[in-house]
């Protein structure tokens, strides 16, 4: 199952991005970012944001979990 969350977290550590630099691109406070963190799962167009922000493609790791479960 996938944690988006924490996928949202490494990608945002591997891009070297603060916290606060995030929460100001999401218009929203640093508290909620960290609560984001925590999230298994989040709305599809918070998502798209999200991709759009970090030009990184959240929804692959739906679509690769996905297709892995229904390998013959």
């Amino acid at each position: 199952m996938v944690h988006i969350g924490q996928l949202i977290e490494q990608e945002l550590r591997r891009q070297r991005r603060s916290v606060s630099w995030f929460a100001k691109e999401l218009y929203c406070d640093r508290t909620n970012v960290y609560k984001l963190f925590r999230k298994e799962s989040i709305d599809t167009l918070l998502l798209y944001r999200i991709s759009c922000i970090l030009s990184h493609d959240f929804f692959k790791y739906y679509t690769d979990d996905f297709v892995s479960d229904n390998k013959p």
